[in-house]
């Protein structure tokens, strides 16, 4: 290697730089805002340094004109941040299941701060959050990343051209795959909240002098809750096996 670098290799470094940090900027537990900006400039250069020999020769010839350099430079932002929305998007699928089992234990109004967010939430919202964060890196999926940003270069090409329907209809359809899935891993909650609502509705029916109201509360916190933890860990599997599959779409292009 020469002490010095040419103008094609600081423009090329400077491509990979842009989609990398604007992906890893939007990445789940990497992108987080308590991460230091500086951990995540640091990560994104290594992370740059690293893959410059493997897609180099994908990247397009240094412009002649600062405009043209500036408009690669916006386009390479743009379809990192696109790539990472997609990913953190599909987290909300966690969000949604903790908000319905939150309302089904009668425990949404306990409000907390959920740093995967940065907005008060419901405290088992927060919990499933950083649980699914917690398996990403348990389970090894954050290297999918890495290989998931070699194939963006495949599927995106940076000399091609810029598929904005392909993806809308990619990201409108993981959205609604999120949060159908968020129902379904609430599924145990919202079965047990109906079989418990109807047998509290007819022991009030049946008794009418009897307070259902103050023996029904605590049972369904206690009795929720015990449903929730038997079925905590087919969560955390269902979730992970359909993000790592979510991923793989990026992990093809490297592969194809």
């Amino acid at each position: 290697m020469e002490p010095w670098a040419t103008s094609d290799q600081v423009w090329q470094g400077a491509l990979i730089f842009s989609r990398i940090g604007a992906v890893l900027l939007m990445l789940p537990g990497v992108g987080e805002s308590y991460v230091s900006p500086r951990i995540r400039l640091s990560l994104a250069l290594v992370v740059s340094l690293a893959l410059w020999p493997v897609i180099a020769g994908a990247l397009p010839a240094l412009p002649a004109t600062v405009g043209g350099m500036a408009g690669w430079i916006i386009r390479e932002v743009i379809v990192g941040l696109m790539i990472g929305a997609l990913l953190r998007s599909f987290l909300t699928a966690l969000a949604t299941a903790g908000e319905i089992v939150a309302l089904q234990t009668t425990l949404a109004f306990a409000q907390t701060a959920n740093p995967m967010q940065v907005q008060p939430g419901s405290t088992i919202g927060a919990f499933l959050m950083l649980l699914g964060t917690t398996m990403i890196f348990a389970t090894n999926t954050h290297h999918l990343f890495i290989a998931g940003l070699v194939g963006s270069y495949e599927l995106i090409r940076p000399v091609g051209p810029l598929l904005t329907g392909d993806f809308a209809s990619l990201a409108i359809r993981t959205v609604g795959d999120a949060f159908m899935l968020g129902v379904q891993l609430s599924a145990p909650l919202l079965v047990f909240a109906l079989i418990f609502n109807l047998a509290s509705g007819l022991v009030g029916r049946v008794m009418p002098s009897f307070q259902v109201f103050f023996a029904a509360a605590p049972l369904s916190i206690l009795l929720g809750l015990s449903v929730f933890a038997l079925s905590l860990g087919v969560v955390g599997t269902v979730f992970i096996d359909r993000y790592r599959a979510l991923a793989n779409v990026f992990v093809g292009g490297a592969g194809g």
